[in-house]
């Protein structure tokens, strides 16, 4: 049956058929192989267990050594790739803000040894409150936030942290470059309400705030509670001589008798949470000295940079009868009532990016496979995005093909899950552009009873410095 008698929004498709075609035309090396492999995960039946198996899968057309080829050895252009998500339709507020969450996600591979780039990875264990370091590659993401309760989200771009990278200066080109391709895709034009960048509280918000203070962006972020601020120095008396004070009164989170009293205080009747309480403080800025990410600055005083601060205590939490408050960190000034609400519910939005990294774990099977070398992960890391933007395109056109004990969606409520599990009849109607695959006959490999005399290099886990390739490579020659 034709979509077009389905009652299904055509647009939808079109959006849908025209990122199939630029998603090919990105993949400039062992193209089919590559346009298969993500059709597989698209189409396979239930969660990716093994890599190897979607080889098995009828949209895969070629055998297992190619699905590895494509990996290994193939080239998929990431720029074109990143144009093309920035050009797709995104979620806005009702006022047409963008909204955009940071957040990493790891890559866990503890007996990778010869694996290069990795680093020590924050895990959170089984009981709460403890936390391990786990080696791994560690990936930056940044999607575009729906403004309500959802398991949805935009991908926009991701980036793999290395040894050498300063996660906060990485996060901040990251945002640049993000918003420099929506700018040139004509999803924020001047005059638009600025981009909201919500990160959580392993960000130093601040220095984010400060690296992109000459974009059109906000900071909402996360800090820790036992964090002390500063409001402004007051006015100096009039005919007192001496040095002006550079900073007012302290401001201590876990002090309740060095917070004043709040500007603006709003409540709010939740569904899940009872009442939510959110109190604001205008023009904190936090002590910065000349360490760690500071001690390159230039000479002369160090940057003030203010903010509203925001406290938000909600009555109870599931599981959890006496919460603790959050304390949020907004990177402009002046916040009014309404501001102070849409800030703390956007900051809850920010949550929905974890269902897309479950999503992508869980169900599509991104850290599943072994694979050595951190730019294979990187190639297998674009095409598991590509397939999940698939699916947030085909949401409008997908049926719910609910199991027996599984309740019926509401309209447009489809969950990620869900809608992969009907993508394959949509498949078929989709273009097709890969090529057939050509017969040939496998290669001879090792001979019987040689063994491997080439060892694989073992490589160290942790922070390092950059590599210096050109040396590397006049090393090798000299060998």
């Amino acid at each position: 049956m034709s979509l077009l008698h389905r009652d299904v929004p055509q647009d939808a498709f079109a959006e849908l058929s025209s990122f199939r075609t630029e998603f090919y035309a990105c993949l400039t090396g062992r193209s089919d192989a590559l346009f298969e492999l993500t059709d597989a995960l698209l189409c396979a039946d239930g969660p990716v267990r093994t890599l190897v198996e979607l080889s098995l899968a009828p949209e895969h057309r070629r055998g297992h050594g190619a699905l590895y080829g494509g990996l290994n050895r193939g080239r998929l252009d990431v720029a074109r790739l990143r144009m093309a998500l920035a050009g797709l339709p995104l979620p806005r507020t009702a006022e047409g803000r963008l909204v955009l969450a940071v957040d990493v996600s790891n890559w866990l591979r503890p007996d990778a040894n010869t694996s290069p780039d990795r680093l020590f990875c924050h895990t959170y264990g089984r009981g709460r409150g403890s936390a391990q370091m786990i080696p791994g590659w560690p990936y930056s993401f940044v999607a575009a936030l729906e403004p309500g309760r959802t398991s949805w989200t935009a991908v926009l771009d991701v980036a793999r942290l290395c040894p050498w990278d300063d996660e906060i200066a990485v996060t901040a080109a990251q945002v640049r470059e993000v918003f420099q391709r929506l700018y040139v895709a004509g999803q924020w034009r001047p005059g638009d309400p600025p981009v909201l960048v919500v990160v959580d509280a392993g960000y130093d918000v601040t220095r984010l705030a400060f690296l992109l203070a000459d974009l059109p962006v906000e900071l909402l972020g996360r800090m820790r509670s036992d964090r002390v601020l500063y409001f402004p120095p007051p006015p100096q008396p009039t005919g007192k001589r001496g040095r002006k004070p550079k900073r007012g009164a302290e401001f201590k989170f876990g002090d309740p008798d060095t917070q004043p009293a709040p500007t603006i205080t709003t409540v709010t009747d939740t569904t899940h949470y009872g009442k939510a309480v959110a109190s604001a403080w205008d023009r904190l800025h936090p002590l910065l000295v000349r360490r760690s990410a500071w001690a390159a600055y230039p000479e002369g005083e160090l940057p003030v940079i203010e903010g509203t601060v925001i406290r938000l205590q909600v009555d109870h939490l599931r599981g959890d009868g006496s919460p603790r408050p959050v304390w949020l960190w907004w990177s402009a000034t002046g916040a009014a009532a309404g501001d102070v609400d849409r800030l703390w519910q956007a900051f809850l939005r920010r949550f929905d990016l974890e269902h897309t990294f479950r999503m992508l774990k869980q169900t599509l099977g991104w850290t599943v496979p072994k694979l050595r070398e951190p730019t294979s992960a990187d190639r297998w890391t674009w095409l598991v995005i590509a397939a999940h933007t698939q699916l947030r395109l085909a949401r409008p056109l997908a049926e719910d093909l609910r199991k027996p004990w599984e309740r019926p969606a509401r309209s447009g409520r489809l969950t990620p899950a869900r809608v992969r599990r009907g993508f394959r009849r949509l498949h078929g109607k989709t273009p097709q552009p890969a090529g057939a695959p050509k017969s040939s006959t496998a290669g001879p490999g090792r001979p019987t009873g040689m063994k491997n005399k080439r060892r694989a290099r073992e490589h160290p886990v942790g922070k390092q410095g950059k590599p210096n390739l050109a040396a590397a490579i006049t090393s090798s020659r000299a060998a």
